[in-house]
């Protein structure tokens, strides 16, 4: 079992490497001022495992955060149509392992270099960087769009198209503030409301109808 996602290794290593350096000059209060940047790190990358509900019919959160905005759009490159999205804003408390809201294959990806915009800003959906991955799933299509923030400047995307994966199973990880748009078809029924807490492959998001 994971507990710690392992993008954050190299980062935890360098920031209690700076901390053990610090105990050993006895620098003790930087020592102090440094570990609880050290702990952060850590949490930072927390991997907890999560439950899915397990039932096609629902579709679950792809992050943990904030709902940000719930917007009727036009989703033209996969969905090609009318979909509602939901936003969902990590701050840099909040997990950033991003999980799959549903079962099926992963039937598009691509990826777009591009700003690093204030995350829950609608500028974001435009400008910044951000990688897009299309499920169809047994009940139908679903998109999940990663968007990198401010200070993000990584974002990790799992799988390549073909690949079957498995609702709340792990899409990837975007570092350091950071934004998660599920875009939903019109057969589905959304049950979240804006400004709602999520977690991510546990909250329930919509259902299909």
């Amino acid at each position: 079992m994971r507990l710690v996602a392992r993008e954050g290794w190299p980062f935890i290593a360098a920031a209690w490497g700076a901390a053990a350096l610090l105990a050993a000059l006895g620098w003790w209060p930087a020592l102090a001022v440094w570990l609880p940047l050290a702990v952060w790190v850590v949490a930072f990358f927390r991997d907890p495992p999560r439950r899915p509900p397990g039932d096609d019919r629902l579709i679950v959160a792809p992050a943990d955060g904030k709902i940000v905005g719930i917007l009727q759009v036009d989703e033209p490159v996969f969905l090609r149509g009318r979909a509602t999205r939901v936003s969902i804003f990590m701050n840099v408390f909040d997990v950033h392992v991003n999980r799959y809201p549903a079962a099926g294959v992963v039937r598009y990806r691509h990826y777009n270099p591009g700003r690093f915009l204030h995350a829950a800003g609608e500028k974001a959906s435009l400008e910044n960087e951000q990688s897009t991955v299309g499920l169809e799933t047994p009940r139908g299509r679903l998109l999940v769009r990663q968007i990198a923030g401010l200070i993000a400047r990584r974002i990790v995307t799992d799988h390549e198209v073909g690949a079957a994966v498995l609702q709340g199973g792990r899409l990837g990880l975007i570092r350091f503030g950071s934004r998660v748009d599920l875009f939903l078809p019109p057969n589905t029924r959304l049950l979240v409301r804006d400004g709602q807490t999520t977690r991510a492959g546990i909250t329930v998001v919509a259902e299909w109808v």
